[in-house]
């Protein structure tokens, strides 16, 4: 019987920077709307995140129109 070669491992991701979860606990709380990652000398120094709450059509019109 022959023997099987060892899986190929992938090398070790380097670990994440802080900012990357910000902006994934940022995301995944947003409904509507923006996150933006503001850049500086190839640093990220700033996440904005800009909520929208959307309205139904119709809610406010008195009823009968």
């Amino acid at each position: 019987m022959a023997a099987r070669a060892a899986p190929e491992s992938s090398p070790p991701s380097p670990p994440e920077p802080d900012w990357v979860a910000l902006v994934r606990q940022k995301v995944e709380s947003l409904r509507y709307g923006v996150v933006q990652i503001v850049v500086h000398d190839g640093r990220v120094t700033q996440i904005e995140r800009n909520e929208k709450t959307r309205l139904s059509a119709g809610r406010d019109e008195p009823a009968g129109e």
